[in-house]
C-alpha cells in the first residue's frame, strides 16, 4: 500500500496485520479521493476507524492541514503511529480508543471536521447514528464532506441537513460521498 497523490505522492505505507482490519485499495483510495477532490486547500480530517491511516494520510497529502485518526485496536493504533512518523508527518493526533469515546472526547473539546471519513468493520450499521452524533454535537463544519464505505445492503438514506451528493457500488460494498449542509457550530 502506498499514498496515491499529493505532497507523500508513492511513499509506502505498513499495513494492519489482522483479520478486523480491511485496508482501503489503492484502487478504490483513488476513486475515492477523485469523488471528493482530488486535493484539498486545508481544514481538518476525521478518520474514525483509521486502520493503518492510509485514508486520513492520503487526504493530509493532498491538502488536509490536520488528521485526527482513531482507532481501538492496539495494532492498528501502533501502524498509524508508525506510517505518520515515517512520513514526518506533525499535524496528526493519534488516538486508542472507541469510537464512541472518541465522539465524546470531540464534544467536550469542541472540535470540528470538514472532511469525515467512515469506514467501520462491516455490519455494524453505526454509520447513521455517528453522523447524526456528530451534527448534533457541533462536530461538523458548514459543507463538511463525510465519506461513508460499507456494504451493499447497509446503503444509508439521508435527510436534510445531509445530502448525498456521489454515490458508487464497489463489488459488494458502496461508497457514499455525503454533504453536510447545517451551519457550523461554534
Amino acid at each position: 500500500m502506498r499514498v496515491i497523490a499529493g505532497q507523500y505522492k508513492s511513499r509506502p505505507l505498513k499495513t494492519v496485520k489482522s483479520q478486523s482490519t480491511r485496508p482501503t485499495t489503492d484502487k478504490n483510495k483513488e476513486n475515492l479521493f477523485n469523488m471528493i477532490g482530488p486535493y484539498f486547500d486545508g481544514g481538518v480530517v476525521l478518520d474514525l476507524f483509521a486502520g493503518s491511516g492510509a485514508l486520513g494520510i492520503e487526504a493530509i497529502s493532498r491538502g488536509m492541514d490536520e488528521l485526527y485518526a482513531v482507532d481501538k485496536a492496539y495494532k492498528a493504533f501502533a501502524v498509524v503511529k508508525e506510517n505518520i512518523a515515517s512520513l514526518g508527518i506533525e499535524n496528526a493526533h493519534v488516538l486508542k480508543m472507541d469510537y464512541r469515546k472518541a465522539l465524546e472526547k470531540f464534544k467536550e473539546e469542541g472540535q470540528i471536521f470538514d472532511l469525515v471519513l467512515l469506514d467501520p468493520p462491516y455490519g455494524l450499521k453505526i454509520n447513521q447514528d455517528i453522523i447524526e452524533t456528530l451534527a448534533k454535537q457541533g462536530n461538523l463544519a458548514a459543507n463538511a464532506t463525510i465519506v461513508v464505505e460499507d456494504l451493499k445492503e447497509e446503503r444509508l438514506n439521508f435527510a436534510w441537513p445531509f445530502e448525498c451528493i456521489k454515490e458508487r457500488d464497489f463489488g459488494i460494498t458502496v461508497m457514499q460521498i455525503v454533504k453536510y449542509r447545517g451551519e457550523e457550530h461554534a
